[in-house]
């Protein structure tokens, strides 16, 4: 199926922009968490949301729920690995299997911190954000994850099931609960990737480990990778007022958008996203 409208996110300027495209008459697929936002639901009070003064994130995450339901709008689950563009639509990679969308928007929120060095120009060389996509090529093979959250140690259980060896790299503390004993937890953070005598090796301050692929899992995935040929910023998605992007049929909003990062600001924006992208459908029709 193509839909007309794929958006990636489901912050408040992913949920607003799947509720003007449906109330516009468009095929939406909201692709994200089905909890919705975390960011938004453990806030301990937002205090300038129009009409909901001192509001607990809790409460707002029911009422974004609610309305969802309402709307009858519903949320495909899934990790976006890649979307491009194909000239008449965007396909999107996901775990296993590809959407297809005649626009997109994207309302991914803000990636924290920066790409590993030597990330961005391996990837696909050795590198990878999926453990289900790419497990298979390196079945028997010695397996490095760099994992940015206590989720991300299933993927590794999953990979020690398949490859020789895994090496589990923690950007984060308290690691190793949810991992089985094939899984050796290193204790040194990478802070490059390299090659060398064709081996990806994860380098450390401690000294380098040579591995036949790295996996380096995130909640989400740098724009500038998910989406090849988009515009950054500042490490920002550049938009114009209408929150289109340098690519046709592609827009963004929200705090992958940039400043300031505001409930109520990416709500308005994925409201303007979605008015934009029914309007670029309507005008290729």
């Amino acid at each position: 199926m193509r839909y007309d409208i794929a958006i990636i996110g489901t912050g408040p300027a992913g949920l607003s922009a799947a509720i003007t495209a449906t109330i516009r008459n468009k095929s939406v697929l909201l692709l994200g968490s089905k909890d919705l936002s975390v960011k938004v639901t453990k806030a301990h009070a937002i205090q300038n949301y129009l009409g909901l003064p001192n509001i607990k994130g809790e409460d707002l995450g029911r009422a974004y729920q609610a309305h969802l339901d309402q709307m009858g709008i519903s949320v495909t689950e899934d990790r976006i690995q890649a979307a491009y563009n194909m000239g008449e639509y965007y396909a999107l990679q996901g775990v296993t299997e590809i959407y297809e969308a005649k626009a997109l928007i994207l309302a991914t929120g803000m990636v924290p911190g920066k790409l590993l060095p030597g990330e961005s120009q391996l990837l696909g060389r050795g590198v990878s954000y999926c453990a289900t996509c790419d497990a298979p090529l390196y079945r028997g093979k010695r397996a490095a994850v760099i994992g940015y959250s206590e989720k991300e140690e299933h993927e590794a259980a999953f990979l020690a099931e398949v490859c020789s060896e895994v090496a589990y790299f923690p950007m984060y503390r308290d690691a190793g609960k949810s991992l089985p004993e094939t899984v050796r937890v290193m204790t040194d953070r990478p802070t490059e990737i390299t090659e060398a005598e064709g081996q990806r090796r994860v380098v450390t301050e401690a000294g380098p480990f040579d591995f036949d692929g790295v996996f380096i899992l995130r909640d989400s995935i740098s724009p500038g990778q998910l989406v090849p040929g988009l515009q950054i910023e500042n490490n920002h998605v550049a938009v114009d007022r209408t929150m289109a992007t340098n690519l046709p049929g592609c827009f963004a909003c929200g705090d992958v958008v940039g400043l300031p990062y505001q409930y109520i600001k990416s709500a308005g924006e994925g409201n303007v996203a979605a008015l934009s992208a029914a309007a670029y459908l309507d005008q290729k029709k």
